[in-house]
């Protein structure tokens, strides 16, 4: 018996990116629309929440059209309505939730309730499908957290950022070394020309637990630089960056280490937008070869890392078939998280 073809209209919203995508089955992209705002913050070195929500307005009903267009369905195939409604923006969060209720209540759709981060670890979904329990590295601009699955729907936050995620490190660095924002990619690039040779520290690196924290290199680094500056001593900017970043994946690679020798899983998802830094993916794939062969690094595909809707309508796939559904009194939760470890 061929399966039944399902079809859900996903919105994300959740900070400078306006995406609407139809996905097919969970696990197959028809269309996924992304309106980036990079060009109207970098002005700023860092997204403007009313800016980023004046765009969403602009760009969200293109988008719906974009994605049905690309996709070749029509409402009438649709099969539920998804949205990512927190964490995030409140006021981006709000245009996406307002349109996907809108659209859902119009068209007498289901409508699906999305957590943003459970979005971005679906988004390795795409790659392979998972295998329970699971360990996921989830880093981006806003989070630094490694999350236990036991099953499909079910996430534990077994270590967290105390302070800076390192997304939002990289582009503070960034700034200091006068990269626009988003600075992430350019550092990787700048790393890849340079040499570890200034020693930054690695914090929380030994300690007994499953945290991060970046502020303190986010400091060292500015201190470093402005240091030089005042000597008038000229420093190697691909060293700099090479030195930052391989900070940054000692010390993910250190953490995600121990939480494999208490989870022995068969998967490491590796998702956000920092997953597609490749200074990290080499680490972690040197990592499990040599020390976690029974674990395998699946990585979400570099064009789904950054904020999208395909990875929404992924996530929302395991919603729909559980049936958790939202009223039409669904609201943005701008700090929802997933639960810790008891």
């Amino acid at each position: 018996m061929a399966q039944e073809r399902e079809l859900i209209l996903a919105f994300e919203t959740s900070c400078d990116e306006t995406s609407v995508a139809v996905v097919e089955n969970g696990n197959r992209i028809l269309s996924n629309f992304v309106a980036t705002q990079i060009k109207s913050h970098q002005r700023f070195g860092g997204v403007v929440p009313e800016v980023a929500s004046r765009h969403h307005i602009e760009e969200i009903t293109i988008g719906i059209h974009k994605a049905l267009t690309e996709a070749d369905v029509t409402v009438a195939d649709l099969t539920a309505v998804a949205v990512t409604y927190g964490p995030g923006l409140v006021g981006s969060l709000l245009i996406g939730v307002t349109a996907a209720k809108t659209f859902a209540f119009a068209h007498q759709l289901p409508l699906i309730p999305v957590n943003h981060m459970a979005g971005h670890i679906y988004a390795a979904h795409y790659v392979e499908p998972f295998s329970f329990p699971l360990l996921a590295l989830l880093v981006s601009g806003g989070h630094t957290q490694i999350v236990l699955m036991t099953a499909a729907d079910q996430f534990e936050i077994i270590g967290d950022t105390r302070d800076d995620a390192a997304g939002e490190a990289f582009d503070k660095v960034g700034r200091v070394l006068g990269i626009n924002y988003p600075a992430g990619k350019e550092i990787d690039r700048l790393a890849h020309e340079g040499h570890d040779v200034y020693d930054f520290p690695r914090a929380m690196i030994h300690e007994a637990n499953y945290d991060f924290s970046f502020s303190g290199l986010k400091s060292a680094f500015i201190n470093k630089v402005h240091n030089a500056e005042q000597r008038q001593e000229t420093l190697n900017r691909a060293d700099l960056a090479a030195s930052f970043q391989a900070s940054v994946v000692d010390v993910l690679v250190a953490k995600v280490s121990a939480a494999l020798e208490k989870y022995p899983v068969q998967q490491l998802v590796l998702a956000g937008g920092v997953a597609a830094n490749h200074g990290l993916r080499d680490a972690l794939k040197e990592t499990l070869a040599t020390r976690y062969p029974q674990t395998r690094l699946v990585a979400a595909p570099l064009p789904l890392c950054g904020d999208n809707a395909a990875m929404i309508g992924a996530a929302a796939h395991v919603e729909l078939a559980d049936k958790h559904f939202a009223k039409m009194d669904l609201n943005a939760d701008p700090s929802l998280e997933f639960a810790w470890q008891a």
